[in-house]
């Protein structure tokens, strides 16, 4: 049996009750771990006798090791490559914003820079020695990038999602497993050395959905000492696992949720998005009105915008329409390209502001346009993990505007 990670909050309890240990010791040893990430058990002061062996015996301080960070051209987005103990790896993201950007009710905007991080629920595996030595240094990214692709195709290497989107780096590369809640609250612990983390959103590799019980264990954790974290500034993101929406709103109370909706009608989402089939739109929108009377909160729909597939003025006035009922922030999504993967086409900047000024002019719908981060590190939205990055500079970006702080 391998050995867990000490931020699996769970196992953590059970042997803690197993050894009538108190609980309440549970935070004090997260916070020194977190602040001494490389310590011994023995090095915790003020714990019960029985706590020292049973950690020794069935936890380690981390279970994962970051393999290599790559901070994006402008400095904005730093990506992170995480081994885990089995020998898989999992990416996260960090993209820095700035919350007094624009205005808000014609107003300057309160806050200051803030750092989200984007983490994966499930894994990838199967990278080949020669690839590894190749991302080791920054200098020779593009060349790993190039490596892992070729890999891809003649190795059929193993991606954490097993949606399938067909516009996703990630879902291109099929299913291996879900990460612990431990794996999961490490890709925080990580984070937080490089970066005062505020914001969380669960939109890196996989469907957190299909991972439920852990998602929700690890963002009890993140919620509680010594991370802290609002439910208000934690976002999770599905592609509409039904069964899974009807239950979030009474285990995670307060969170943000985001839709991967990216088309109007249903026969558009299942060529898109294949595992749209399980759950048809209608059944979809059911529980998401479901989900907003119970829990009194906007939800962000997720919009890519696919060259003539979904950006059509046509399709801006179904969208509108399917979601007149709802309280909602549409935030529309360049295509980012996946290399050779896909025959998707990113829509023209004059379609993405057309569907916009539909949406926002003739329906009254607040829409904003994401500004893609990281793209040059195969970042950015929809590109972990096998994107030929593009080798051209974002330029100045500066601190972008986050999610969590648009005022809901």
């Amino acid at each position: 049996m391998a050995i867990a990670s000490i931020f699996d909050g769970g196992e953590l309890r059970k042997q803690f009750q197993i050894a009538g240990i108190n609980p309440n010791f549970i935070p004090s040893i997260w916070k020194y771990v977190v602040q001494n990430p490389n310590c011994d058990w023995d090095d915790i002061p003020s714990l019960p006798s029985a706590a020292y062996p049973l950690l020794r015996s069935h936890f380690k301080p981390s279970t994962s090791s970051l393999h290599t960070v790559i901070d994006s051209s402008d400095n904005v987005t730093t990506k992170f490559l995480i081994k885990l103990q089995n020998g898989s790896f999992v990416e996260s993201v960090i993209m820095r914003y700035d919350s007094r950007l624009g205005k808000y009710g014609g107003k300057p905007r309160s806050g200051g820079p803030r750092s989200t991080l984007c983490i994966s629920s499930q894994r990838i595996s199967g990278v080949s020695s020669q690839a590894l030595h190749a991302f080791d240094t920054f200098a020779n990214f593009h060349r790993w990038i190039h490596m892992f692709d070729q890999e891809y195709r003649v190795f059929h290497l193993i991606v954490g999602c097993k949606m399938g989107c067909k516009f996703c780096a990630t879902g291109t590369m099929g299913f291996k497993n879900n990460l612990s809640s431990g794996e999961i609250v490490e890709q925080l612990v990580h984070a937080s050395r490089f970066s005062q983390i505020r914001n969380v959103v669960f939109m890196g590799m996989g469907e957190p959905l299909n991972n439920y019980s852990a998602l929700v264990e690890a963002i009890h954790i993140m919620l509680g000492s010594p991370f802290q974290l609002s439910p208000k500034k934690i976002t999770v993101s599905t592609v509409g696992i039904i069964h899974a929406i009807n239950k979030l709103q009474s285990d995670l109370p307060n969170l943000n949720l985001a839709v991967s909706l990216h088309a109007p009608v249903q026969n558009i989402r299942c060529q898109i998005m294949p595992a749209a089939r399980a759950f048809p739109l209608e059944k979809l929108m059911d529980a998401l009105q479901t989900y907003q009377k119970n829990s009194g909160q906007k939800i962000f729909i997720e919009y890519i915008m696919l060259d003539e597939v979904n950006d059509e003025e046509e399709h801006a006035h179904q969208l509108a329409k399917l979601l007149e009922t709802f309280q909602v922030v549409v935030n529309l999504i360049p295509f980012n390209p996946i290399g050779n993967l896909s025959c998707f086409k990113t829509s023209s900047e004059h379609k993405v502001a057309r569907f916009q000024k539909i949406l926002r002019g003739t329906y009254g719908i607040r829409t904003t346009v994401r500004k893609e981060m990281g793209q040059d590190i195969s970042g950015a939205c929809g590109q972990l993990v096998v994107n030929q990055p593009n080798k051209s500079s974002m330029g100045s970006a500066g601190l972008l505007t986050d999610i969590e702080d648009l005022h809901l």
